[in-house]
């Protein structure tokens, strides 16, 4: 008891439920790991016992990081401090992103009152409060849990995170009770601010005060757009791989000439080198910068000045001949070799004087960036001398903030500056794509992905070392379509130090990763809730769900969406606890709804009807780790596993299973004459299948890139390795064969498909091209 009890408190669960009639206790073991990553010794009963009672008898006035939402009630922290207490906010710096530059904010001094009855109640009663309860103060749930006030999340006595559920769930939630802050309240700015409050007792408290507005901004109504993996674009100027100028060109196209609203790349985060680079998009060293090597080297202005054009035309005919082996020899795209020529081609580059525009432009980037950028920097240089595992380096240089490390950067002075360059070149390309969507009228432009954790050998891993959980490992729990679990190998953010920090890191990624994107895709969305830790050396099976303060993390995300514009997506597939879609609904974050997981699974379990999907979603067809709509239709990904030894059935009963699943929605597109070509046409099916999603109500609808010219391979087969070429493949045609981003755009196939989703935008050719 006194274990579960230590671990609530820290938003840890000791059960969970893989389905709604089943719950699974977790091993005391398990916990006693996860409580140790938490900073919190429970190694034996005398510990659990000196560690519960300082937890208990540990009283906070303010947690952490308080959240207040423009218009919307206070939360319970504040609202329930005793009448007469003052409270003053201390407005962000003027300097802070989205506030005019000038003098500091005046700080803003209130005093709190008591809260008004509850109707039929007297003032000052329990019931002007919560039954059973002093004025002011929560009242507590079993295992003295804080139930939540309006459906905000609660904090936890010891650190900030909210209570946990039955079975690891979020906690449940009910409606606000009063419809709008008191009015001894002077609502703060939007932004995150300094929270000072004082009691007519004395008591002090400061905490970080995130004021966000109540949703973020949305998409177009009816909007439609592609999903690429960028890697697998590649164009006849592509070096062996698509980069940002490939991205641009896409995105221009699709806007002028289908009137397309967006374009949607996988993860451009920086990946680890190394021999080889781990291809995965979603195992990132750094979450907050982009990866050079999706730069297109051509476009950078200081290119053309290069004084060695000899060395310049031999990286690109190298290149050039990186490319012909991936589209026309079989060869698939090589990272390493990719990043190689262009390394070597940005090591000339650099030494181009920046002309002053330039010049003052990179400097304010440095300013902005500010010490993450310095780090990050300084891993790239450190792991060009040491290797990619910070881990394995000499000692002194393990702490960033070390004597020693501060001599290396001295040392390293040019090889930092460098990959500050590089930073910058990389964020200019990708303002360049979302300008050239913008311009070409798409309402949304660049959704880029945020992978959900880092490689425990990369650069935030090294930089943010405080605020990560070392030991632990992000993944899955067993399910019915994985029963060993998942173990992802990204080790997971310590939500105490989060909110100790005030969530600056989260901050700061985000901030990073909105400022040149139209909308962000979330991947895994239900990590803002709660993430399954696995203990290093121990199965998916022995993991549990660690509890984040949701309330405090769309906070933060809906703040900074709001700064930079942007719409928000979650991938919210897969197991999702209750209240968890709701409460991203209601900050306006869009679902991911894909066909042939839309089911009425409270009925019948049959298709569901276009007119009974959600609206505020992304629908589509497909994802990058799942089969082509091609291959989902004809049974090739069933093929596809079997061969791999992937299946746990027999080939024949899965084939027949996966067959009765396509024959129901095939059906249910004939019923809808979505489909007059009638069945075994594949082209017509896919065809059907998008004239379906346009049906929907859904707010954005993406047309999976590979899809328009029968690609039947995955980009991604999770549960492999060495076995598919995961994250390697080029867009290829119903043969396989890769087909660049010209023979894409020119395809009968991809025009066909488009014409489903709307009337192609007029079009005059160039004089040249024009027929006579």
């Amino acid at each position: 008891m006194g274990l579960s009890r230590l671990a609530a408190l820290h938003g840890v669960a000791t059960s969970y439920s893989p389905s709604p009639d089943v719950t699974v206790s977790v091993p005391d073991d398990t916990v006693i790991a996860v409580l140790a990553a938490l900073g919190v010794d429970a190694g034996t009963p005398a510990d659990v016992r000196k560690c519960l009672a300082a937890a208990e008898s540990r009283s906070r006035l303010l947690p952490p990081t308080v959240v207040v939402w423009a218009g919307e009630p206070l939360p319970s922290a504040l609202a329930g401090l005793p009448p007469g207490s003052t409270v003053t906010v201390e407005p962000e710096p003027s300097e802070a992103p989205g506030h005019p530059a000038g003098r500091p904010p005046a700080p803003l001094s209130m005093r709190a009152r008591a809260a008004a009855p509850a109707p039929g109640a007297p003032a000052g009663s329990p019931a002007a409060d919560a039954p059973g309860t002093a004025p002011g103060e929560p009242a507590e749930t079993a295992e003295g849990a804080v139930p939540p006030r309006g459906d905000e999340a609660v904090d936890a006595p010891a650190t900030g995170v909210p209570a946990l559920g039955a079975a690891g769930a979020p906690a449940a939630t009910s409606a606000p009770t009063a419809p709008a802050p008191p009015a001894w309240w002077i609502p703060p700015p939007h932004g995150v601010h300094r929270i000072h409050v004082r009691t007519p007792d004395n008591r002090r408290a400061t905490a970080t005060l995130v004021a966000a507005p109540p949703r973020v901004p949305q998409p177009p109504e009816r909007t439609h757009g592609f999903l690429v993996q960028l890697y697998s674009l590649l164009s006849a100027r592509s070096w062996g791989m698509g980069d940002l100028g490939d991205l641009a060109d896409l995105a221009t196209w699709a806007g002028r000439s289908f009137g397309s609203g967006f374009v949607q790349v996988n993860p451009l985060h920086a990946a680890v080198p190394g021999k080889p680079t781990d291809p995965s998009p979603y195992r990132p060293s750094s979450r907050r910068f982009p990866d050079p090597v999706h730069l297109h080297v051509e476009s950078i202005p200081e290119y053309g000045h290069v004084r060695d054009r000899a060395t310049l035309d031999d990286l690109r005919q190298d290149a050039a001949a990186l490319s012909e082996a991936v589209l026309n020899k079989g060869a698939l795209i090589d990272r390493d070799a990719v990043w190689e020529l262009k390394r070597q081609a940005l090591e000339l580059v650099v030494r181009v004087p920046l002309t002053p525009g330039r010049r003052a432009d990179y400097c304010d980037f440095l300013a902005e960036q500010g010490q993450a950028l310095e780090d990050h920097a300084l891993w790239c240089a450190l792991a060009e001398v040491h290797g990619p595992d910070w881990h394995t380096w000499p000692e002194a240089l393990r702490d960033p903030r070390s004597p020693g490390t501060a001599r290396a950067r001295s040392e390293l002075l040019d090889r930092v500056d460098f990959h500050c360059r590089l930073a910058w070149l990389t964020a200019t390309q990708l303002a360049a794509a979302q300008r050239a969507a913008e311009d070409a009228g798409m309402g949304v432009g660049i959704v880029h992905d945020l992978a959900v954790g880092v490689h425990p050998t990369g650069a935030d891993t090294w930089s943010q070392q405080e605020a990560f959980a070392h030991g632990m490992s992000v993944g899955a729990p067993p399910d019915a379509f994985n029963a060993r679990g998942q173990d992802w190998g990204l080790p997971p953010w310590r939500p105490d130090v989060l909110a100790a920090t005030g969530y600056a890191a989260y901050r700061g990624l985000l901030r990073g990763l909105l400022a040149h994107a139209g909308a962000l895709r979330i991947d895994h969305v239900m990590g803002l809730f709660r993430l399954w830790w696995v203990p290093e050396g121990r199965p998916p099976t022995d993991g549990t769900y660690v509890a984040y303060d949701a309330e405090a993390m769309l906070a933060v995300l809906v703040l900074e969406a709001h700064r930079a514009r942007t719409a928000v997506v979650g991938e919210d597939l897969g197991t999702v606890a209750p209240g968890v879609r709701e409460a991203l609904a209601r900050r306006g974050v869009l679902g991911t709804s894909v066909l042939w997981f839309e089911r009425d699974w409270e009925g019948d379990g049959r298709p569901l009807a276009p007119e009974k999907w959600r609206r505020d979603c992304l629908a589509t067809a497909t994802t990058h780790d799942l089969p082509s709509t091609a291959a989902r239709l004809t049974g090739d990904h069933v093929t596809l596993r079997h061969r791999l030894g992937l299946l746990t059935r027999s080939l024949e009963e899965e084939l027949t299973e996966d067959a009765t699943g396509t024959a129901e929605w095939l059906a249910l597109l004939a019923r809808l004459r979505m489909l007059p070509e009638g069945d075994g046409d594949e082209e017509a099916a896919v065809r059907a299948v998008h004239r379906f999603l346009r049906r929907t109500p859904a707010r954005m609808t993406g047309v999976w890139l590979p899809d328009t010219v029968g690609d039947r391979r995955p980009q991604n087969l999770p549960g492999t390795w060495d076995q598919y070429p995961n994250w390697r493949l080029p867009i290829a045609d119903p043969e396989g064969h890769p087909v660049t981003l010209e023979e894409i755009t020119a395809s009968p196939r991809l025009h066909a498909l488009m014409e489903v989703l709307g009337p192609r935008k007029p079009h005059t050719a160039p004089p040249g091209e024009r027929r006579p």
